[in-house]
């Protein structure tokens, strides 16, 4: 196994796992809920030292909107694409380091667990890695992607949701030219499709009922997936052992815009969820481009097999549309964009647009309202 494990933490419902059901007890479905990135910028940095009062920085109120979603869900896994930094020293792009405070707010909102492979992983190098995946072990996040050992690259992310073991596992397309830092090969997970169907095979022969694959992938700006992410995700959830996929779940990262949900092979996959948390952006045009405070919270009810040993099938498959909005500096959930005013239901309508254009409602998906 390639992907990092967080084997300690306190607290969060994923955050240790427990011991299955004794006496063969009756297997019970559970709902997954996963977002896009966490992307600090620095209008962010200062909007948490603001909301703290000016004693630290405080990141929950931006998520307190999306809180009932999440910590209503029986799993809820997020994205943190930077890392962070220590004492003062934060920063926003090119090269991020944000204030460790991310990881409590994202404990207060519900989040069991984050993926934290992207292109910013090594932008502080090995100790960027550390000092971010030891924030998020205090806040009992476990985390998939990144990794301060050899012998925690090779454990599984293993979380418990009702009665089923879920594996997270997470991989990004690359580091932005940063290499891996010296002697540690293990410390980022790169996509490759054969690791990655390793991988989920391993974490089913270590227990995970249910195999969740993190990707940070695709063309940022681009709304439609683009013809890497496409053959990736046909060829992963095309991949089985026996009767049954390796891979139960695709959620994907990076493009800084909501992208299409999908059902390839019989399979969901979220090409992409957009940045939950990112400041004013600018896209390749130079222009200033809402979209990217657009993003979804992807929803999926599981069911247990019929018969032991098969497939836990999602049985309902909802999204919840979002949008960043700068001037209050908070996630505002679209679904009740009816009393938000006209720009708001605007947002919300081309985000369903993108999420819908490659045929999900055909498949049973539908927006949160």
């Amino acid at each position: 196994m390639a992907a990092a494990g967080c084997q300690s933490g306190e607290g969060g419902r994923g955050a240790e796992r427990p011991e299955r059901p004794a006496g063969g007890a009756e297997a019970t479905g559970f709902t997954l809920v996963a977002s896009g990135d966490v992307l600090p910028h620095s209008s962010i940095i200062d909007r948490a030292r603001v909301d703290a009062g000016g004693g630290g920085y405080d990141f929950r109120p931006m998520l307190s909107g999306v809180r009932p979603v999440v910590a209503a869900a029986d799993l809820a896994i997020c994205h943190m694409e930077t890392v962070y930094g220590a004492d003062g020293d934060y920063t926003g792009y090119p090269t991020f380091k944000s204030p460790p405070e991310v990881a409590a707010a994202l404990a207060a909102t519900g989040y069991d667990a984050c993926s934290t492979a992207s292109n910013h992983t090594l932008d502080d190098g090995s100790a960027g890695v550390h000092r971010t995946l030891d924030a998020l072990d205090r806040a009992g996040v476990r985390h998939a992607g990144s990794a301060r050992s050899a012998a925690e690259a090779d454990a599984p992310t293993l979380l418990r949701a009702g009665t089923a073991d879920v594996a997270h596992l997470a991989y990004t397309y690359g580091t932005n030219g940063f290499p891996m830092p010296s002697g540690e090969p293990w410390a980022v997970n790169l996509i490759d499709a054969d690791r990655i169907v390793a991988d989920a095979r391993a974490a089913r022969s270590a227990g995970a009922d249910v195999v969740a694959v993190s990707l940070h992938w695709g063309t940022e700006w681009q709304d439609e997936p683009d013809e890497r992410q496409r053959e990736l995700a046909e060829r992963l959830t095309a991949s089985r052992t026996g009767e049954r996929p390796d891979i139960d779940l695709i959620l994907g990262t990076h493009a800084h815009v909501p992208q299409a949900y999908e059902k390839v092979n019989g399979t969901w996959v979220i090409y992409g969820m957009g940045d939950q948390i990112a400041g004013l952006m600018t896209n390749y045009e130079g222009a200033k481009d809402p979209r990217g405070n657009e993003s979804t919270i992807g929803r999926f009810a599981f069911a247990p097999p019929s018969r032991p040993g098969g497939r836990w099938e999602v049985e309902k498959a909802e999204f919840v549309p979002q949008w960043f909005d700068l001037d209050s500096g908070r996630v505002v959930r679209l679904s009740d964009a009816v009393d938000r005013g006209a720009d708001a239901a605007a947002v919300r309508e081309r985000i369903r647009g993108v999420v819908l254009s490659r045929g999900a409602a055909e498949d049973g998906l539908t927006m949160v309202r």
